[in-house]
């Protein structure tokens, strides 16, 4: 500690030898009764106008007859699924309403064709799978034609459990594995 307080005070003695003292600056005598310049008058700035910015357009969703248009429209999770129960192709309620809203959508844009994909979950043998998820775009196309939807729009396709939209082993991944998607094909303008 000591050896530490006698560096420092030889540091800063150091310090204040090196310190030089400017040299005094000496300024001209003013002259008694010299007249003050006057400065010239400053112009006044024109006053500040106060612009408002534009009003932003507001978002008013999806281009019409885009496949996000379609999505938006049909409610349910947004990507043109519904799903099924454990072995079943029969429709649940949530599921008549989101085909029901797709089905409108398909009724005002006449030229776009779709495939209803069938799918099932990881359980089971690959051909009941296939059979089953059959099934399910069967169900899904047969609803949608009820609504209006002319059949030679609509074509379907099992995957069985070859397209897993969700790769976990247990109920909630199943349940989110046994779906069909209606998959817009041609005619949509985006």
């Amino acid at each position: 500690m000591r050896v530490k307080l006698i560096l420092l005070v030889s540091a800063v003695s150091v310090l204040a030898a090196c310190k030089t003292t400017p040299e005094p600056v000496v300024q001209d005598p003013v002259a008694v009764n010299q007249p003050v310049p006057i400065p010239a008058p400053v112009e006044q700035a024109a006053p500040v106008q106060i612009v408002e910015a534009p009003t932003p357009i507001p978002y008013a969703g999806p281009i019409a007859g885009s496949l996000e248009d379609f999505l938006y429209n049909s409610g349910g999770n947004g990507d043109g699924r519904v799903f099924f129960a454990y072995n079943q192709y029969d429709l649940s309620n949530d599921s008549r309403d989101v085909l029901r809203r797709q089905a409108q959508w398909l009724q005002s844009y006449q030229n776009v064709t779709a495939v209803v994909e069938g799918n099932a979950d990881e359980r089971g043998t690959r051909e009941y799978n296939l059979a089953l998820a059959a099934r399910r775009a069967d169900s899904v196309k047969s609803f949608l034609v009820s609504q209006g939807v002319a059949p030679s729009r609509l074509t379907t396709v099992s995957y069985g459990k070859e397209r897993p939209i969700d790769g976990g082993s247990n109920e909630a991944s199943w349940a989110k594995n046994r779906n069909s998607l209606t998959n817009l094909m041609s005619g949509s303008i985006g």
